[in-house]
């Protein structure tokens, strides 16, 4: 693997390191860690790679390793949201499969252009929305997919944070305050798109319809940090999705809820381990993490015996692990690609728009 950047200070390089590598199916080798030289050096430095292979841009990290017998053999994207679409370009233009960051680009515009770069080269390509790699999220899916809630009729997905709730202070706050480097959406595009894919992965439902009041609440600020969007899925389910990054005291609260017309469930990304189930007879059943009642994509993707906590880092692995198989020619039906990435844009684009001129409900189109 070659990591395009997630340089000293960056909080998401090294978790991307490190899932990648837990499985020893992957080795980071090389990377352009930075727009800067010298602070390319010293992430590589810190990342205890081969000196000279962190390299001061990235062609010249593509045109070195290409001549290497030993060179990347795909790449993760990590940068800021505006340097999505030039790496992912760069990259597929130069053979190499693809890993990138969400959301997947910063305009919708960049990921029809993308989309269509990748279905021109037939490269693989993978979006690093971390919460469908959970092995609980995945027994969710597969619950709901063999009807075990009957037909789904609602969904309330919220993922409240607090981190700014104040002034944007840090290398972290900056640039997500920044429409030049996060793109369209601010807190929408953080991690309200992480909410929108969780719920349809989870119901393997698309929205169809949203209507969308995003707010500006830190004065000053000039992109979103309050959201609110109500939702209508395509079988006629109503939804409602909530992303907050003001709401004090929250830290990374993400929650789903689905309800059917048999049963409900419910999942905690703060409590990662246990699904709640519950039925219409009034029972309730928690289900935990690597117990035998798991479905077989769900135990694949559980580590340890029930009661050893697995998180975040496992479930960022888990995506790793299905793009390492992809790139053996394996299946990995479930790990979000292309597509995922554009209903994603979509999503944020219409969210935008529809806050802004206020039309009432609006069509999710890509």
């Amino acid at each position: 693997m070659g990591m395009i950047g997630g340089g000293v200070g960056s909080f998401i390089g090294p978790i991307h390191r490190l899932a990648a590598e837990m499985d020893r199916e992957i080795e980071m080798v090389a990377g352009v860690f930075s727009s800067d030289s010298l602070r390319s050096r010293n992430a590589g430095e810190m990342y205890r790679i081969d000196p000279l292979r962190a390299y001061p841009s990235l062609d010249e990290m593509l045109a070195s390793e290409g001549k290497r017998d030993d060179g990347i053999q795909f790449v993760s994207i990590v940068t800021p949201n505006h340097n999505h679409l030039p790496s992912s370009l760069a990259a597929l233009s130069a053979g190499l499969p693809v890993i990138c960051d969400k959301p997947l680009t910063a305009t919708l515009a960049e990921a029809h252009e993308l989309a269509e770069t990748v279905a021109a080269t037939g490269l693989p390509f993978a979006v690093a929305h971390t919460y469908s790699g959970y092995a609980m999220v995945r027994e969710a899916r597969a619950r709901v997919a063999v009807g075990a809630l009957g037909n789904v009729r609602k969904v309330v997905v919220e993922y409240p944070q607090g981190w700014l709730a104040g002034e944007a202070c840090g290398k972290q706050a900056d640039w997500r305050v920044d429409p030049a480097r996060a793109g369209l959406g601010g807190c929408i595009g953080d991690i309200g798109v992480h909410a929108f894919q969780l719920a349809e992965f989870v119901t393997g439902l698309e929205v169809a319809e949203l209507l969308a009041d995003l707010g500006t609440v830190v004065p000053g600020r000039l992109l979103d940090d309050d959201c609110s969007v109500f939702l209508r899925f395509s079988n006629g389910a109503r939804g409602v999705l909530l992303a907050s990054q003001i709401e004090v005291g929250e830290l990374n609260g993400l929650r789903i809820r689905v309800y059917g017309e048999k049963g409900g469930l419910v999942w905690k990304q703060e409590v990662p381990n246990i699904l709640t189930f519950h039925t219409l007879d009034g029972r309730t059943e928690m289900i935990h993490a690597g117990g035998s009642q798991l479905g077989p994509d769900a135990m694949a993707r559980t580590r340890t015996p029930p009661g050893h906590p697995e998180g975040y880092l496992e479930a960022f692995a888990n995506l790793y692990r299905d793009f390492a198989a992809i790139l053996r020619g394996q299946p990995a039906p479930l790990l979000p690609g292309i597509a995922t990435g554009l209903r994603g844009m979509a999503f944020i684009a219409a969210a935008v728009a529809a806050s802004r001129d206020r039309p009432g409900w609006v069509s999710l189109t890509v």
